[in-house]
């Protein structure tokens, strides 16, 4: 990831609108902003949330509210809770995100 070409700025994330994502159970809520090729998001999962898909995309993830469980496609598995972040590279190793709670997240990719 290269950061070029951003001027400075700030963000007010609750003047971004969110947009719905279900997942195979529950609702991803996202906030989006896009700096060139860099998306940053501020997304809240809803408790009982599981991704419907296997993710090969590369984030920079840091869980700010609630628990995050990631299973990877090899069957291992990550919880993560408030504090705690993880980082992926692009088709490094398929992932997929689920919470029983609910999480809160900011992730760069």
């Amino acid at each position: 990831m290269e950061l070029t070409c951003i001027p400075f700025g700030t963000t007010a994330w609750s003047t971004v609108e969110t947009t719905m994502h279900p997942g195979e159970s529950g609702t991803a809520y996202w906030r989006t902003r896009q700096f060139g090729k860099i998306r940053v998001r501020l997304v809240e999962y809803s408790p009982g949330y599981l991704a419907d898909h296997w993710c090969s995309k590369g984030h920079i993830l840091f869980c700010l509210e609630g628990q995050l469980e990631t299973e990877l496609e090899d069957a291992r598995t990550f919880t993560l809770s408030a504090g705690m972040s993880y980082q992926v590279g692009d088709n490094a190793e398929a992932h997929r995100s689920s919470t029983t709670t609910g999480a809160k997240l900011f992730i760069v990719d």
